[in-house]
């Protein structure tokens, strides 16, 4: 064999060694394949209006958004978001915001954590809490989570909170509170 056959048989011996040298898992090629690892949207510095023939329903704003599909899609804001709300006439009822975020969109769940504070701008009340969950097929606000609820003239402090989604009804658990009283309203 001359020289040249030599290094063409070594070649072909290394080419066909790595080829069946390589093999994989099926089960973990098939897991890769099926879960969606990567957002099939995202959005820097989001402004989402929503509105309802032609009037404003709400703003959100979110400094990062990414959007995942699957059988189980949802919306991510992992730097936070602020959601302002509005009525028919356009007036602002109440916002949201807290530090991360993430919706479902067929489970239509939307949870936010760490620094959650919802306004109701018609009653002056601020909810702070750190985990909050809005259930918009019940149209409940859930939060299992330290609670705490300022107005103008009352804090109440509690241990979790379940209300509707305006805040008009609500029930709070392990409920405690602090109630300024004006000097002059004493008989």
């Amino acid at each position: 064999m001359n020289r040249i056959q030599i290094i063409m048989s070594v070649f072909i011996a290394l080419a066909i060694g790595t080829l069946f040298s390589c093999e994989n898992n099926i089960q973990t090629v098939q897991k890769i394949m099926a879960e969606d690892t990567l957002a099939e949207v995202t959005a820097t510095n989001i402004k989402y209006i929503r509105t309802d023939s032609a009037h404003v329903q709400m703003i959100l704003q979110s400094p990062l958004l990414l959007k995942f599909g699957g059988k189980q899609p949802y919306t991510e804001f992992p730097k936070g978001f602020h959601i302002k709300f509005y009525d028919r006439t356009g007036k602002l009822i109440s916002t949201l915001s807290a530090n991360y975020g993430i919706r479902w969109e067929k489970k239509r769940l939307l949870l936010a954590r760490n620094h959650v504070v919802v306004k109701n701008i018609k009653t002056d009340e601020q909810l702070d809490t750190e985990n909050l969950s809005w259930n918009e097929k019940k149209e409940k606000i859930y939060s299992h989570s330290f609670v705490k609820i300022s107005s103008p003239d009352r804090t109440i402090f509690g241990d979790s909170l379940v209300a509707n989604q305006t805040f008009s009804q609500r029930t709070i658990y392990g409920i405690r509170g602090v109630m300024d009283i004006k000097e002059d309203s004493i008989p």
